[in-house]
């Protein structure tokens, strides 16, 4: 059959450090569909991803960092789902290996779905992941290496005693998924199963002695009104100050703990900053944040089912994201492939204690190319300064803006709360104070596709407000792609040093950027037609009426990985 008669399934996966799974559209007449061309057009540059079809997990092991993720050898479709399994010496260059895990046993012969990696004591790992049972029942399964001295763990062994855990009498069966990688305290491995009850979503705690026999605790760790299926919780401390990470056991008086859940019913994650007790195993959110759907987001864009993992290394806690098309069914079949894993982003507690900070990991600068630097540019309204000398189509950019003056910024509404809906009225075309005011990416040279990512500037009641916009409302031509104006506010005071800056990863079709530091992050998926190909520009853009300095730009062509899953 030709592969433009491929449909894509995919609506969500992965969760790093582990591997992560939610809800599917299955279309079983296209699951074993394979491939006979891969598109190029808009398969990224230095972004993981298999070679071909249908991907959606990391750990550190014996000098290795081991990635599992859901994939689908046989299409370009969701569908055939095994834990595929890649190594790394440095997060950049991956080797594929042959599957982890694939359905084989009753406790998961319908589906090997999401999980995680716990190394214990002795340095022994462990995978925990949910299998689907022959009654549709979503159960947790463990699986260990065959051969503990195979720094590769090529080879993994599910024990009979399989399933460890099972949904209980009253529970929904069909959620009841995704666990977590494993914390010990008072004498017990604890980890967290999501699920939800009736409109209540909700993390169960189950302890265990053993890591083997796990019995549910009475009270979830925690739940949350009004928010439905909780899928990939992940819970973690994190250091009161400093940017290292500490390994998830880690507790006492000098950590915060993080509960991040991705939301089923929306289909964006949110976090919350609190305090484990670990004697009653009871999560208490701070009062800084909702805990709901108006929660803080690692990003505020396309960006799901992510997960953590400590890196013992470097000492630093490791954030991956999955990101999925947002073009149609019929283009991904075109493509023969779809979903990508974001660039891994170290993470850590903000001075103020009230939100994380993400940075991407170091090790991407290794990938720099050609160099071009900007600096002292001054934009006024209307301006447009073109950044000259590098590939614009797969680039790392790093800007810093500063303007001498607040008084022309407009009037905040405190009505405004929806920072996505305010991008979407107040666009980067629509003429400011005090922006907006950024960069057009992915432009044509004429401007009929660009996706800019720019910061507007209001004057609230008590202090200034920061709306950081990645629009993709003008990316393509092509009218049938989904093309939002994704948005955060930007929790940072510029009355003093009156300066924002800005880092963008531009890689063929996705554009993630990183606004004042990593305090607000967002990632769009792009499908431009004119800027692609060797034809793509980049811009810094001024379209409000106070004058804004280009303090400094530097820009970079980003060169591929050498090895990237051959």
């Amino acid at each position: 059959m030709e592969l433009r008669k491929f449909l894509s399934a995919c609506i969500l996966v992965f969760c790093l450090n582990n591997v992560v799974e939610a809800a599917h559209r299955i279309l079983p007449e296209f699951q074993s569909l394979h491939a006979t061309n891969v598109e190029q057009l808009y398969r990224t540059g230095y972004h993981f991803q298999p070679p071909l079809h249908w991907i959606n997990g990391p750990m550190h092991y014996n000098g290795l960092y081991h990635l599992f993720y859901q994939y689908n050898p046989k299409g370009a479709v969701w569908g055939n789902i095994v834990w595929a399994h890649s190594v790394s010496t440095d997060l950049i260059n991956w080797q594929s290996l042959e599957p982890a895990i694939y359905p084989t046993e009753p406790f998961d012969i319908k589906g090997c779905w999401s999980g995680s990696a716990t190394v214990l004591p002795g340095n022994k790992p462990v995978i925990l992941y949910t299998g689907i049972d022959p009654q549709n029942r979503q159960v947790q399964n463990y699986a260990i290496p065959a051969n503990l001295s195979d720094p590769f763990l090529r080879k993994w062994v599910k024990p009979a005693d399989n399933p460890i855990a099972v949904p209980e009498a009253g529970m929904n069966a069909s959620a009841f998924r995704d666990p977590t990688t494993a914390w010990f305290s008072n004498g017990h491995w604890k980890i967290l199963v999501g699920s939800k009850r009736k409109h209540r979503g909700m993390a169960f705690l189950y302890r265990s002695l053993d890591f083997v026999r796990w019995i549910k605790a009475k009270h979830p760790l925690h739940s949350a009104a009004n928010t439905g299926m909780w899928e990939c919780p992940d819970f973690y401390p994190v250091p009161v100050s400093g940017k290292q990470g500490v390994d998830t056991s880690v507790l006492g008086e000098n950590v915060k703990h993080v509960l991040k859940v991705s939301l089923d019913l929306t289909r964006y994650e949110y976090y919350t900053i609190g305090k484990y007790f670990q004697d009653e195993d009871r999560y208490v959110p701070d009062n800084t944040s909702a805990d709901g759907w108006a929660g803080l987001r690692y990003d505020y864009g396309n960006f799901y089912a992510s997960k953590t993992f400590f890196d013992p290394v470097k000492n630093r806690r490791i954030l991956w994201g999955w990101a999925n098309e947002s073009d149609t069914a019929d283009d991904d079949a075109q493509k023969g492939w779809a979903g990508i894993q974001l660039i891994p982003r170290t993470v850590w507690l903000d001075t103020n204690g009230k939100q994380l900070l993400q940075w991407p990991i170091e090790e991407l600068d290794t990938l720099r190319g050609k160099n071009v630097q900007i600096s002292n540019q001054q934009l006024k309204l209307g301006d447009r300064v073109e950044v000259n000398g590098i590939d614009a189509s797969q680039a790392d950019v790093e800007v810093t803006f500063t303007f001498s003056s607040l008084d022309k910024a407009e009037q905040f509404d405190p009505s405004w709360v929806d920072a996505q809906q305010l991008c979407g009225q107040k666009g980067s075309t629509v003429q400011g104070g005090l922006g907006p005011f950024g960069l057009l990416t992915l432009a044509s040279a004429n401007l009929e596709e660009f996706t800019p990512v720019f910061f507007r500037v209001f004057k609230g009641q008590n202090k200034y407000v920061v709306l950081m916009c990645s629009d993709a409302s003008h990316s393509s031509l092509k009218d049938t792609t989904y093309k939002p104006s994704f948005a955060g506010f930007v929790d940072v005071d510029i009355a003093n040093d009156k300066k924002l800056s800005l880092r963008s990863l531009i890689d063929n079709s996705v554009v993630e950027s990183f606004g004042a530091g990593g305090k607000t992050c967002i990632t769009s998926r792009v499908y431009p037609t004119l800027a692609a190909m060797g034809d793509t520009h980049l811009y810094a853009f001024n379209n409000g009426s106070e004058p804004i300095v280009m303090e400094s730009l530097n820009a970079w062509s980003m060169n591929k990985p050498l090895k990237m899953n051959n």
